[in-house]
């Protein structure tokens, strides 16, 4: 067969149908884009009349109906057919590639959300260009319209949807006027509801002129703030503006505690003063989950239903710029007003905490000031390397090692490495600033603690074979606190082999994974996952040379028992045995005497 060209045929109705239902997520957005007509027809005659006017537009919520009203440009006969019935036609378009300012619209579907939430939809309308002829344009579904000769009527248009019984709300003055206070609060000219005074705020902070005194600007901010954070209130505020005037707005710090999980980010995008996205959340750093705001924009593009941004170029550009910003905001905030920095501190560590490890500027600025949970409370990490002298020890496990009790026997606070962030935080600041990291429960660390002992070869050979046990491995070193006789410590890097190298791993951990860590567990030799520290500065482990065969026989009996008692290790050894031991040694000693 010879292949010939053919004309793409379209289902009108069902086209409809999909626009006018299906393009936008709520029908409330029919405020808006019916709104945003209405204030681009206002502009258009204040590019193209010779007249000049007091732009208005007047919002009336009754039930069963909505009504919009305003004075622009109007349309003419042939601009109905045009404009107001083509499906993505639209005058607006058509001026903005002309290079005309102040516009809002672009693709020529907002009049279709008319259809969406109405019966009928009747239009009044009065061209600048015939001032002395009016218009009615009636639809029941945008698929066909009648336009007829109307009485004459001051210029401009009135678009008056009666409402499907579905959508009762947008005959709700209340409901109408919340969404008219966010969709249209920062357009040009002003827009009220029912007669009332104008929803638009007197003016964005950053709208203000540069005079405005900080102390106003900051009042300003703050109640701007306000209007727009959902949950928690805004205790500290920061501009946004760039070099070329492209984006501005306003970033505030939420007054509500954030954990590592929380996300409360919320950053609202106006884009030539009209409202588009309500949850932009990813134009923030994932790190910023305390942080909302409202940004303004004539480069942001919106997608068709004008609901979201469109996820290009300038969108990254965009969310670089808000980092680049709240990083600069926190270093002032820092320098400038400690007081509430304090409070961001109080309200976020954990966050920024964890914020602090995937952003270099944030850890330059939060680094000596977070706090890391230890066995004493909150410290800092400048606060604790005084406190341990140039050493921060840090505990991996969720059971409290013989390790941990002999530093808090110290008085020495030991992190809690297994909270979140703890551990990496303070490896990140002891490799790039200060201090020695000890991390308990491996080897490095435990050489840090035990000392090489000052006895000789054969008396610690004595001690390790009066002290051998099974899966134990037996040192000899010395240690504070010098009235411990002996520490048994569990090795971490041990437990964490054998785990991995189970049956059970293989059902719980991809393979993938587990053999990545293989691969660094191979190295690690798992015959003794406990080693036994015997204290050669303590007074009792060096009577034992002193004593009889005998006696130090029953010595033994006495404290091999109590070392697995006191190892802080229960899971790793027979406690049972080990009580019953201890009490069968103590009943003999007892009977002896």
């Amino acid at each position: 067969m010879t292949a010939s060209l053919q004309k793409t045929k379209v289902d009108f109705a069902g086209l409809m149908r999909v626009l006018g239902e299906a393009l936008y997520s709520t029908p409330q957005v029919a405020i808006r884009e019916l709104v945003q007509n209405a204030h681009d027809s206002c502009t258009r005659r204040s590019l193209e009349a010779p007249d000049s006017f007091e732009p208005a537009i007047e919002v009336t919520a009754t039930p069963g109906t909505l009504t919009i009203t305003d004075n622009g440009a109007g349309l003419t006969a042939e601009e109905i057919h045009s404009y107001l019935a083509t499906v993505g036609a639209g005058y607006t378009r058509t001026l903005r590639e002309k290079g005309a300012e102040g516009l809002i619209g672009y693709f020529g579907l907002g009049f279709l959300s008319a259809f969406a939430v109405s019966e009928r939809v009747e239009v009044w309308t009065c061209s600048y260009q015939t001032p002395e002829v009016a218009h009615r344009f009636v639809s029941r579904s945008g698929e066909t319209y009648t336009v007829e000769r109307a009485e004459p009527r001051p210029i401009g248009t009135q678009l008056r949807l009666i409402l499907r019984p579905a959508f009762p709300e947008l005959g709700d003055a209340q409901v109408v006027l919340s969404r008219l206070q966010r969709y249209c609060c920062l357009l040009k000219y002003p827009v009220s509801l029912n007669g009332g005074t104008p929803v638009n705020i007197a003016g964005a902070p950053w709208r203000q002129p540069k005079q405005t005194s900080p102390l106003r600007l900051r009042t300003l901010s703050l109640e701007f703030a306000r209007r727009f954070e959902r949950v928690f209130q805004p205790i500290a505020t920061a501009p946004v503006a760039s070099p070329d005037n492209a984006l501005s707005g306003l970033l505030w710090i939420q007054d509500g505690g954030s954990y590592a999980t929380s996300d409360n980010r919320n950053i609202s995008v106006f884009v030539r003063g009209m409202l588009i996205g309500e949850d932009e959340r990813d134009l923030l750093p994932r790190w910023a989950g305390f942080i909302g705001g409202v940004i303004e924009s004539n480069v942001l593009q919106p997608t068709a239903s004008r609901e979201s941004l469109r996820k290009d170029e300038m969108y990254q550009s965009t969310a670089t710029a808000l980092r680049e910003c709240l990083i600069r905001a926190l270093f002032d905030l820092a320098e400038q007003e400690p007081a509430t920095w304090r409070r961001v501190l109080l309200r976020h560590n954990e966050a920024l905490l964890g914020a602090a490890l995937v952003d270099e500027e944030l850890f330059k600025l939060v680094g000596d000031d977070v706090t890391v949970p230890t066995t004493e409370g909150d410290f800092t990490l400048p606060a604790l390397l005084d406190r341990c002298e140039g050493k921060i020890y840090v505990t991996q496990s969720d059971r409290a090692g013989v390790e941990s009790i002999l530093l808090r026997a110290l008085k020495l606070p030991v992190v809690l490495g297994t909270r979140y962030a703890a551990a990496p935080f303070c490896t990140r600041y002891t490799s790039s600033r200060r201090g020695q990291l000890v991390l308990l429960g491996t080897q490095g660390g435990d050489q840090t603690l035990f000392k090489p002992a000052d006895l000789g070869e054969a008396q610690c050979e004595s001690l390790r074979a009066w002290f051998a046990m099974p899966d134990r491995q037996v040192l000899v070193r010395r240690f504070d606190p010098a009235f411990l006789p002996f520490a048994l410590v569990v090795d971490r890097d041990v437990e964490l082999k054998r785990s991995l190298d189970s049956d059970e791993a293989d059902r719980r951990i991809g393979q993938a994974v587990l053999g990545l860590a293989r691969q660094f567990t191979k190295k690690i030799a798992a015959d003794a996952s406990v080693r036994m520290y015997v204290n050669a500065a303590n007074p009792v482990v060096l009577a034992l040379f002193d004593l009889s065969e005998r006696q130090r026989s029953r010595a033994l009996a006495l404290l091999k028992p109590l070392a697995t008692l006191t190892s802080g290790a229960q899971g790793e050894h027979d406690i049972e045995g080990a009580m019953t031991a201890f009490g069968d040694s103590l009943l003999n000693v007892l009977k002896e005497g």
